[in-house]
C-alpha cells in the first residue's frame, strides 16, 4: 500500500503524542512509587513517626484511667534524642520490648477481672497487696516507665527552680546534698529496682528506693508517697552503654532530667 507524505506526518505525530503520554505515565508511576516507598519507611520506623501523645502533656493523667482503658503511649521524643547520654539502641529496646511487655502482661492479667472496668491504675497500686505478684510487677512496670520517659528530655530544664528548689534546699540542705542521697539510693539498690524522689502525706520530700517494679504509691513499700522523679536501675536500662558501671549511668541521668516537668509533678502532688 502506498502512503503519501500527509499520511506519514499524521503517523509520526501520533507516535510522538503516544510517546509523550507514555513518558508522562512512566514519570507519574515512578513518583507515586517513591511516595509509597517513603511512606512505608516513615510508618515502619518509630524513630520517624513518634510524636507526643496529647495525654502525655500531663504525665499523671493515666493514674485515673480505668485498667481496661489503659494505652501504651508513645515516647515524647525519638529514640536517639537523648544521645550522647542515653544511647538509641537501649532506648528503643527498653521502650519497645521491656515497657511494652509490662503493658501487655498487665492487660492480659486483668482482662477477665471485672474490676478492670471500675478500678483505676492509682487504686490498683494503692491496693496492690490484694493482687497476684504478676499484676504487681507489670502494673508497676507500666506506670514506672511512663513516669520515667516523661521526666526526661533532649532539651531539659537542667536545675530545679521555684518552690521545688526551695523545698529541696529545705529538706536536704542543698541541691548537692539531695543529689548525693538520691545517687546513693540508686547505686546501693541491690539487684533490680528504682530510686525515687517523692512527696509524703505531709507534703515533704523524701528519697527512697524500691525493689523490682514497686513504687511509692504501693501499699507494700516501706514509705508511701507520690513519686515525682524516678530512675530505673534495672540492667536493661543501661547495660548496652554502661555495662556494669551503674554509678556512671546514675551520674549521666542528671544530664537529661527535665526539672520543669518534675516541678509540674511536685505542684500537682502538693494540691
Amino acid at each position: 500500500m502506498k502512503t503519501n507524505q500527509g499520511d506519514t506526518i499524521v503517523i509520526n505525530k501520533s507516535v510522538m503524542e503516544f510517546s509523550k503520554v507514555e513518558v508522562f505515565w512512566t514519570k507519574g508511576v515512578a513518583i507515586l512509587g517513591m511516595i509509597l516507598f517513603l511512606s512505608l519507611i516513615l510508618f515502619s520506623n518509630k524513630s520517624f513517626s513518634q510524636v507526643t501523645n496529647l495525654k502525655n502533656t500531663n504525665t499523671m493523667n493515666l493514674l485515673n484511667d480505668k485498667i481496661k482503658d489503659l494505652k501504651f503511649y508513645e515516647l515524647p521524643y525519638i529514640y536517639d534524642a537523648l544521645e550522647p547520654h542515653f544511647d538509641k539502641m537501649t532506648m528503643e529496646i527498653h521502650y519497645t520490648k521491656h515497657h511494652k511487655a509490662y503493658y501487655d502482661n498487665l492487660m492480659v492479667a486483668m482482662k477477665d477481672n471485672p474490676e478492670s472496668k471500675t478500678l483505676s491504675l492509682l487504686d490498683l497500686m494503692k491496693n496492690i497487696s490484694k493482687y497476684p505478684v504478676g499484676v504487681r510487677n507489670n502494673g508497676g512496670g507500666y506506670f514506672n516507665h511512663h513516669l520515667f520517659w516523661n521526666i526526661l528530655s533532649p532539651k531539659p530544664q537542667s536545675l530545679p527552680q521555684g518552690d521545688l528548689k526551695l523545698e529541696i534546699e529545705k529538706e536536704f540542705g542543698s541541691f548537692e546534698n539531695f543529689k548525693n542521697e538520691f545517687e546513693a539510693a540508686a547505686k546501693t539498690r541491690f539487684g533490680s529496682g528504682w530510686a525515687w524522689l517523692s512527696v509524703d502525706n505531709n507534703g515533704k520530700l523524701f528519697v527512697s528506693s524500691t525493689p523490682n517494679q514497686d513504687n511509692p504509691y504501693m501499699d507494700i513499700v516501706e514509705k508511701q508517697g507520690i513519686p515525682i522523679l524516678g530512675i530505673d536501675v534495672w540492667e536493661h536500662a543501661y547495660y548496652l552503654k554502661f555495662q556494669n558501671r551503674r554509678p556512671e549511668y546514675v551520674a549521666t541521668f542528671w544530664n537529661v532530667i527535665d526539672w520543669g516537668k518534675v516541678e509540674e509533678l511536685y505542684k500537682k502532688a502538693k494540691r
